[in-house]
């Protein structure tokens, strides 16, 4: 028996936020870089979840991730805007977005070339997520828009192709994973 589309999303919603969730209990999500200001990767779980099982998976991936840049910042801060990221507008609401982009663009895309659409969508999710993080830190003062601007080009340039290259990577792997069989290991497991 086969296990269920619903149960599947569940299960891989569930895995890839685990994932997130552990990035930042060992604080390996986050890579400190300069003024502090971090590099992250913690939105491409996000990323891989629309891609895989679709918009609602990649909203609830993203919205773990969302959740625990929150509590990381009201608990542990580690520079002088992790303030603004104790507000959900600022670190849950676009992070809700990254994968329901990556999705959105994987499904444009996803008629061509499986990796070149995983990477195209993992870049997009990626830079969505900078976009939507910075462009609201502007709009609620926290940082200003040539501040914004550096920021962007110095660190959302490298999440992008990072994004990017572990998108394709999984996505890949897992594809590759289901079209050996005809359906996933998770689907063998179910039988």
């Amino acid at each position: 028996m086969a296990v269920s589309s619903p149960v599947r999303k569940i299960v891989v919603s569930g895995a890839l936020g685990a994932v997130s969730i552990v990035l930042v209990l060992f604080n390996i999500g986050f890579i400190p870089w300069f003024a502090g200001v971090s590099i992250t990767f913690m939105h491409v779980p996000a990323i891989i979840a629309g891609v895989l099982e679709g918009p609602a998976a990649g909203a609830v991936v993203g919205g773990i991730f969302g959740v625990t840049s929150l509590v990381k910042a009201a608990t542990q801060p580690q520079g002088p805007i992790d303030v603004f990221f104790t507000n959900p507008l600022i670190s849950v609401l676009p992070r809700i977005l990254v994968g329901v982009v990556g999705w959105a663009v994987f499904r444009l895309f996803r008629g061509r070339l499986t990796g070149a659409a995983a990477a195209t969508a993992g870049v997009a999710g990626s830079l969505a997520n900078a976009l939507l993080v910075l462009g609201l830190l502007v709009l609620f003062k926290a940082i200003p828009l040539a501040v914004a601007g550096t920021v962007f080009v110095s660190n959302s340039l490298i999440e992008a192709a990072a994004g990017g290259i572990l998108t394709v990577a999984v996505v890949s792997a897992w594809k590759g994973i289901e079209s050996r069989s005809g359906k996933s290991r998770l689907a063998d497991e179910g039988s």
